[in-house]
């Protein structure tokens, strides 16, 4: 096995550290945090090499998915090298209905996600770089009085595990971590690309109305963000929503009036609709802009297709529908 395979394959291990001395890096992870954080979840006892499905069955649970280790073995658990890649535990996150969003390798962000009642699956490494020994585990709270987190381990309840311990053993994996949101659910701490790459990866294995709460939550938390404004329009044109994709349109084109997909899609909606020298008008400035822009080649062309697309819906005569 190479050791790019091995670092993302986990096995587990029997048992996890307890609390060791203060080191107090929770007080220096930057996060303003209360004294204490917990969150609700429903542990499952971890069988040897399976801590994949049990530490994801934690993780669903805290969102109010139904989901049993049993029943996540055959999806993440691979036999024949004894563990769970971290592929699949992204992919099985999104085929229950959750946003799988990958957390920044921080401390800060995994804390701001446990003050705000996100569970957090995390990848430990509790052997070397070069002879790993992996373990998923779920962090579900921490005690900042005892530089500690609290950590789901072999029994049915979380453990207390030393800050500085648990950094160490993180740091080893790579800092890799996740969350997973029910729909409508914002994280605390990421960025609105980052958030909405995790949303456009569960819409690829969904229906377009089973993310439109999430594009929805994301323009109600970055209102002035034109990519969330942009997505949720592209997400309204899926689901034949043409009135509010246009609305979403036309706000992406207010905040950034340069944005030529924007412009694009825009265009042809109205054009489709009867509406040809609106889309004429609109889809010009884009026209030019693609021709004169350096290095947009590809995307001159599909404006070049959408402007004789445009000219020759004209032909047809039909009336304006405004959308």
């Amino acid at each position: 096995m190479t050791r790019r395979a091995a670092r993302a394959l986990a096995s587990c291990l029997p048992l996890l550290a307890q609390a060791g001395c203060s080191t107090q890096l929770l007080r220096e992870s930057g996060a303003a945090l209360p004294a204490v954080a917990g969150i609700r979840a429903e542990f499952f006892p971890q069988r040897e090499h399976q801590c994949g499905p049990a530490a994801l069955a934690t993780l669903l649970s805290s969102t109010g998915a139904a989901a049993t280790p049993d029943a996540l073995a055959h999806e993440v658990y691979i036999p024949g090298r004894q563990g769970s890649v971290q592929a699949e535990m992204l992919a099985a996150t999104r085929r229950h209905g959750r946003v799988a969003l990958v957390l920044e390798p921080q401390l800060a962000a995994l804390l701001q996600e446990l003050e705000h009642g996100h569970a957090v699956l995390v990848l430990q490494n509790f052997g070397l770089p070069s002879l790993p020994l992996w373990h998923y585990a779920v962090l579900v709270g921490y005690d900042r009085a005892r530089d500690a987190v609290l950590v789901s381990g072999a029994g049915d309840r979380p453990r207390r595990l030393a800050a500085r311990r648990f950094i160490g053993t993180w740091r080893r994996a790579g800092y890799w971590s996740f969350i997973a949101l029910p729909p409508g659910g914002l994280p605390a701490s990421a960025r609105p690309a980052r958030y909405l790459d995790a949303v456009a990866a569960l819409e690829a294995l969904v229906q377009p109305a089973d993310v439109y709460a999430d594009y929805q939550a994301a323009v109600g938390r970055w209102p002035a963000e034109p990519l969330a404004w942009f997505a949720l329009a592209n997400n309204r044109m899926a689901a034949g929503r043409e009135p509010e994709a246009a609305a979403a349109y036309r706000e992406v084109l207010r905040l950034q009036p340069g944005n030529l997909p924007a412009r694009n899609n825009l265009a042809l909606l109205l054009a489709r609709r009867g509406c040809i020298d609106e889309a004429s008008a609109l889809l010009a400035p884009a026209r030019d802009a693609a021709r004169a822009a350096a290095g947009q080649g590809s995307f001159a062309a599909q404006i070049a297709d959408s402007w004789h697309e445009i000219q020759a819906l004209r032909a047809t005569g039909t009336g304006c529908r405004p959308p």
